[in-house]
Formats: C-alpha cells, structure tokens, sequence
C-alpha cells in the first residue's frame, strides 16, 4: 500500500521477514538508494517513508520499492547491486517491470548456479543470442557479453539446441611480453584463454567440465586453431575480438557451418593490437566488421554502455574516468 502527501510517500508491507530482506542488514538498501537518489528514506516497522521534492524520484523510489517486494516474495534473491540497478533502470523507465528482467533467465541445470538478466542490456542481448544466428556485442569490461554468452552456449547445448561449444579468443598479450612458456601447445595457450575457463567453472562442476572438454563437448582454443575449419551444430564464441585483424576476423565469421550460432564479443577501447606505421589505430577486426555488416540481414549488434557494467560498483567508476581522461587527452 503506498500513501501519498505532497513531498512524503509511504509505503507499507504485510510480510516483516521479506520487509527486512527489503531494508537490508542495518538498513544497508535503504541508506543506498536514499544516496542514489538524494531522496531522505527512514522506516517504521514494515513501513517506509520516501520524503523528496522531487516527485518522480519519488515515484521511482516506490515503484522500486514495490517491486522488488514482489520479487523476494516470489523467491529471487538479491544483491546490492540489483536494488541499486532496479532504481537506475526505473528512473530510466517508469513503466519498467522488473520482473521481465529479473526473471528472464538462462537455466543452466547444474549445481552451480542459474544464469539471469540483470538490467535491461542483459535482457535485450539475451533475446538477441536467442533469435539470432550471428550476434556481436560490443562494451566495456563487466557488462557481460562473455559470460552470457558462454551461458546462452550452455543452455542451448543442454537442450540439444547444438552438439557442442567452441569458445576461441586470439593471442594477444595485452600491453606485456611474456616471453618462452613452458609446456606443451596447450600448456602454452592456456594461459590466453582463462578467463573463458573462468566462466565455464563458474556455471559448472570443474569435473564436469573437464569431462566435456575430454569427449569434445566443449572445445577452447585459440583463434589461430579456426582456420580451415567448418563448424557445423555449434555455439561458437569469440572473445577479446577487438584484438583480431581484418583477416583472423574475416577467417572466423567463414567458419561458420549448418545448424551453428555465433557470438561474438569485445571492448573496443581495450584494442592491444600493435600499431601499423603510417597508422593513428591499429586495424582491429571487429571495428572494421561493426561498419561492413552493419546492413547484412540476419546479423544482430547489441551495444553495452558503461551504465550496463554488473561487477563492482568500482568497476563502472573505473570506466567512467578512463573514458573522461581520453576524452581531455584529446581535445588538449
């Protein structure tokens, strides 16, 4: 139940265990929306009372409120950053229903965990990877266009949808020479494609994943192991591909075979590629792709912003002032 005066809304609940689940430890949700949004939030039992002038803070506040309410009584869990985030997106949007986007989730049917939209980027490329047979997706670090991605490919494989994952990224070091490796081939590129193992122990039992690599289910490797291969019923992801040239881009898109999904995922900002001479940038494959396929039917581009980012909160401030340095460095 919400009441409204002219710069006072209250809310009231009828569950106190979810209203506290609500509030946070100490009132920790309410202290950091009452920052985010100037607004001044107090609580009286299982009431809380919004006090701003400004009344579609208010509103957004309330509807939050209301919402995530439903959604922990429904049985979702949630973070910090999913309260944080369902304020931004509903200031964004007030007609938004959380629900489409918390709800809309990749089930990944292992022990691990579930895999689910977290703010309306999320839900959008998910869509995308769902209708599409060629999906690049483009943003900065801690959006997740990988690891949702690698869910999507592990969802569609539990379900027959393909019959295997090839997750590739290129070999490029970024900004370090790392010199001689020891071991074996693999032994020797491992090391380029963790964060891609990161990502699959994360969703699933180590020895799961240690069994599907052994039978081929899934598959990583570098991008220089593509060539001259067609990959027919697979979910192929390539990562990092800001640091691909116009060849290794070109080369990886003709992969490609019958009954196969692509996606394929990178920060142009982060291009560690080495700069030609006589050139102001080096000749990243996915930029030049971005621009060259913009038009081709049955290819779909989803662009994250920095607003997007879903690690740390520092994370999204990192981002922000690296982007605003660049921007002063070249206007100086």
């Amino acid at each position: 139940m919400t009441v409204h005066s002219s710069m006072l809304e209250t809310v009231e609940f009828d569950d106190p265990a979810l209203a506290n689940q609500l509030f946070g430890p100490h009132n920790a949700h309410l202290d950091l929306l009452a920052a985010a949004s100037g607004a001044r939030i107090s609580t009286r039992g299982t009431r809380i009372f919004i006090e701003s002038p400004d009344q579609d803070v208010r509103q957004a506040l309330c509807s939050a409120f209301m919402q995530l309410y439903e959604l922990l009584r429904g049985g979702l869990v949630l973070s910090q950053q999913d309260i944080a985030r369902a304020y931004a997106m509903l200031r964004a949007d007030s007609g938004l229903n959380l629900a489409q986007i918390y709800r809309d989730a990749v089930f990944v049917n292992t022990p691990r965990k579930t895999v689910a939209a977290r703010n309306v980027a999320q839900k959008t490329y998910l869509d995308l990877l769902r209708r599409n047979e060629l999906v690049f997706a483009v943003g900065p670090a801690g959006t997740g266009k990988t690891y949702l991605a690698v869910a999507m490919a592990l969802s569609m494989l539990q379900q027959h949808r393909v019959k295997r994952i090839v997750l590739t990224r290129p070999a490029v070091e970024a900004g370090e020479r790392l010199g001689f490796l020891p071991g074996d081939l693999a032994e020797k590129v491992n090391p380029y494609l963790r964060p891609l193992y990161d990502a699959l122990h994360d969703m699933m039992p180590q020895a799961k994943v240690a069994s599907m690599l052994e039978v081929g289910s899934i598959e990583v490797a570098p991008l220089a192991f593509m060539r001259g291969r067609t990959l027919n019923d697979a979910f192929i992801i390539l990562d990092e591909a800001q640091n691909t040239t116009r060849e290794q881009m070109k080369m990886f898109l003709t992969r490609m075979g019958f009954g196969s999904r692509m996606a394929v995922t990178g920060d142009t900002t982060q291009i560690d590629l080495p700069v030609q001479p006589g050139r102001a940038r080096p000749r990243s494959g996915l930029i030049h792709a971005l621009t060259v396929l913009q038009n081709v039917p049955g290819i779909a581009m989803h662009h994250f912003s920095k607003a997007d980012v879903v690690r740390h909160p520092l994370v999204g401030a990192i981002v922000s002032a690296y982007d605003h340095a660049e921007k002063n460095s070249a206007t100086v």
